[in-house]
Order: C-alpha cells, then sequence, then structure tokens
C-alpha cells in the first residue's frame, strides 16, 4: 500500500488497516452475503423456483423473518473478517515489501497474483474456515427447526459433537476459495494501483473505490465454484468437500457450481470498493503516527 517512493509498509499498519477494513466491509454488506448463503444451499425441488434476485431474497427474509434474521451469523463472519483481512493485508504486504522493485515499488503482475494467493492460504489456515463454518452453519440452522441458540451455542455444539476438526470443515474448499480469491482481489487491485502510480494517475478515494470494485467483480467471476463447494461443506450438518462436490453436481449439474453469483456480484462489488478505501484511509490516518 506505499507509494512510489516511500518506505516499506510497516506490519503494525497492514493489521490495522486490514483489519478495520475487513470488519467495516463484512459489517455494511453483510445482507447480500446472507442472501448469497441461502441460495447455495437451496435444493431444487419440483415447484420450487432458485432464487436469482439477491434483493428479493433480502426482501422475502425481512418480511418472514425480520431484520435479526439478515444478521443471523454475522458476528461471527466480522470477527472472521477481522482476522482475515488482518492476516491477508500483512502477509501481502510483507510479500510485497520484499519482491518489488526498489525504484518503483511496484511488482509484475504474476508476482502480485502469487502474493495474493500466498496471502489467502495463510489466511484460511488462521482465521477464516472456522469463522466461515459458524456462519454458514448458523444461516443453515436458521432455515428450519433452530438447533443453535446463539453463535456461542453453535461454537459448543460444533465442538462437542465433531471436536476441533469440525471447526476446519470444508478446509480445502474454503483455502482453494481463499488462495483464489485472495489472488485476483488482490492482486488485482495492486496491479491496478501500479498502473496508475507509474502513469501519475492521482491515488484518491474514488479511484481506491473504483479498484476494489474490479477486482471484486474479478474475484467473483473466477473463484465462485470454490465459495459454493465451501457453502455446501459448512453446513449444520457438515459433509466433507468430496461430498459437497457431489450434492452440488447430482442437485443441478454444472451450472450449480455457479448457484449465487449475482448475489455474491452484487456484495463483492461493493465489498472490494469499501475494503481497500477503508484500507487506504486507516493506513494515511495511522502512518503519520508511528513516523511523525
Amino acid at each position: 500500500m506505499s507509494d512510489k517512493h516511500e518506505k516499506h509498509t510497516k506490519p503494525i499498519v497492514s493489521v490495522i488497516s486490514g483489519g478495520i477494513a475487513g470488519g467495516v466491509e463484512a459489517s455494511v454488506t453483510y445482507p447480500f452475503e446472507f442472501a448469497k448463503t441461502r441460495a447455495q444451499l437451496h435444493v431444487r425441488k419440483a415447484g420450487v423456483p432458485y432464487p436469482r434476485n439477491p434483493f428479493a431474497v433480502v426482501g422475502q427474509v425481512y418480511s418472514q423473518e425480520g431484520l435479526r434474521a439478515l444478521y443471523k451469523g454475522c458476528g461471527a463472519l466480522v470477527v472472521g473478517s477481522v482476522g482475515k483481512d488482518a492476516v491477508r493485508f500483512l502477509s501481502f504486504d510483507q510479500v510485497k515489501n520484499a519482491f518489488k522493485d526498489p525504484e518503483t515499488g511496484t511488482l509484475s503482475p504474476v508476482r502480485n497474483m502469487l502474493a495474493g494467493m500466498a496471502a489467502g492460504v495463510v489466511a484460511s489456515a488462521t482465521a477464516v474456515t472456522p469463522t466461515e463454518r459458524i456462519k454458514t452453519a448458523l444461516i443453515d440452522d436458521a432455515r428450519g427447526p433452530k438447533q443453535f441458540t446463539s453463535t456461542l451455542h453453535a461454537i459448543k455444539t460444533i465442538l462437542t459433537e465433531d471436536g476441533f476438526k469440525g471447526l476446519y470443515r470444508g478446509f480445502a474448499g474454503t483455502t482453494l476459495k481463499q488462495a483464489s480469491a485472495t489472488s485476483f482481489r488482490m492482486g488485482t487491485y495492486n496491479i491496478l494501483k501500479d498502473y496508475e502510480k507509474t502513469h501519475h494517475i492521482e491515488q484518491n478515494t474514488a479511484a481506491n473505490f473504483a479498484n476494489g470494485a474490479i477486482a471484486g467483480t474479478t474475484t467473483t467471476l473466477a473463484t465462485q465454484p470454490f465459495d459454493v463447494i465451501k457453502t455446501r461443506s459448512q453446513t449444520a450438518k457438515a459433509t466433507t468437500t468430496r461430498e459437497a462436490i457431489a450434492g452440488i453436481w447430482k442437485d443441478d449439474g454444472i451450472r450449480a457450481f455457479w448457484r449465487g453469483t449475482v448475489m455474491r456480484l452484487g456484495r463483492t462489488v461493493l465489498a472490494g470498493g469499501v475494503l481497500f478505501t477503508t484500507a487506504e484511509a486507516v493506513a494515511k490516518i495511522i502512518n503519520p503516527i508511528l513516523d511523525p
């Protein structure tokens, strides 16, 4: 997140700016995440249409179940997003600091993507998989007779029934999704930013938001199948990644692997803009404090 002639990004700046940005982004966009997850958990039945419009799903859930239902599992995702994005920004910035060109302060497009991939793997192992497992189980549980009374109860139940490994159900699918998603999201954003720096295009809030939105769009279109697999393997009644893939294919063939794309796209375009704009703004506040 450094400019051309700035020093390397300090680890504390990466952690704080990434963590705050992740929490803000998750809170702002959660209803779209809720709708997307509901769509991916939908099993095709005769006469029951597959919901495609995220606004319709949000409106239906709000009218039938109230506002609180739209934020079921939100706490787990926000906590996870703070940790996930703190780790992602830290990992990415450290790789970028190590390999960027000392003259231009940029990375090649390939190295940008690889740096993002490494950051995604680290984030999945340390923060994303457990929180996504809890969030997905809570959303799935809310569709029928309630098994969980709260996020804490869900965690206790999962640990009691399946041990610590229960929190890591869907690890393979989540890691594939995180590695690819972070590679495209962080990579695309920084490729655009590096291009703008080398062509002397002003870096401002509008540019940051636009770059983040483009990165979000690219990420969604490239990684949707991994997201669907991850969701199916982390339901209230957890399955293995292999069973999730078989179930998705049986339900609706190849098309099922792209279920929830429109809903996720609506979220990630906004999320990408919010995430990087917030991170850049926080970094601008912190840097002068740490380096007066």
